[in-house]
């Protein structure tokens, strides 16, 4: 190779390296824009806190959780410890202060009562959302609004076990006996599936669901409620008294207690529906 065919190559060389390097500069600077766009799209969805109701644990949101998150939601559901409906909620409003930014508190069953105290002087609670769950008004106890219509065929399938209190004292720990879990709590899941349930149900303390409600935050933040029809622990008639008294976004839809385990796309909707509905708030 001659001089001249030399200085030629090293020409071509040099444009070519500022031209890939003028290129890789324009893409470094249009990456950060997008990454940005598409992080603050994905700010502006609020965290959605679940909580549990008796009988159940953090896991029958399962379905609900994978949905959400496929969605593009931050989501946790942290245990509900089935207690004391005042210290339940207690533990829950210590949970919530320690999520940033708009959440979408929802709660099922006996959770609906825990989420009631809970999101009380919290300003970041923009929704909440009822899944076939209680909603007492001051004063009123789960076990009132359960008995306030008929319908509930819980009672004659609890066992009740004695645990001891810190005081000395002793508590009734209350779960749906094994062979009447899947008909009672779980009708419309598939039986392998309600066999585990009823295996590893948490127990409820008998006196979280005598105990009073001290608040009721769905008198002043928005409130949406899925009203399950084939329930046998919250009657259909009790759901709709509290939608209803709530002014809740109400749906209702053919479903036994454990809609969160056999219906999670539908419990996915509302949540997703209370969201949009206060995006911004």
């Amino acid at each position: 190779m001659n001089a001249s065919t030399l200085r030629s190559s090293r020409k071509r060389v040099a444009v070519v390296g500022v031209l890939t390097g003028a290129a890789a500069l324009a893409l470094a600077n249009l990456a950060p824009a997008g990454a940005t766009t598409a992080h603050q799209a994905l700010e502006k969805k609020p965290t959605v806190v679940l909580v549990h109701g008796a009988f159940a644990d953090s896991s029958s949101w399962n379905g609900v959780v994978e949905r959400l998150k496929k969605d593009g939601y931050p989501v946790v559901a942290p245990a509900n410890p089935l207690r004391g409906l005042t210290s339940d909620a207690d533990y829950v409003k210590s949970f919530l202060k320690s999520v940033k930014g708009p959440v979408v508190l929802a709660g099922h069953s006996y959770g609906g009562a825990v989420i009631s105290k809970a999101a009380e002087g919290e300003p970041n609670v923009k929704a909440l959302v009822y899944i076939a769950a209680f909603a007492p008004d001051k004063g009123e106890s789960a076990l009132e609004l359960s008995n306030k219509y008929p319908g509930s065929t819980l009672g004659p399938t609890l066992n009740t076990v004695p645990f001891p209190l810190p005081d000395g004292g002793t508590g009734k720990d209350l779960y749906i006996k094994a062979d009447k879990f899947p008909q009672q709590f779980a009708a419309d899941v598939p039986s392998r599936v309600s066999d585990l349930m009823a295996a590893t149900q948490r127990p409820v303390a008998a006196s979280a669901l005598e105990e009073p409600a001290t608040g009721a935050a769905w008198k002043s933040v928005p409130s949406w409620n899925l009203v399950t029809t084939q329930d046998l622990n919250i009657p259909v008639a009790a759901q709709r008294f509290m939608a209803q008294r709530a002014h809740s976004r109400t749906t209702e839809i053919k479903a036994s207690h454990a809609v969160t385990v056999s219906r999670p796309g539908a419990v996915t909707r509302i949540i997703e529906q209370a969201a949009r509905a206060t995006a911004g708030n």
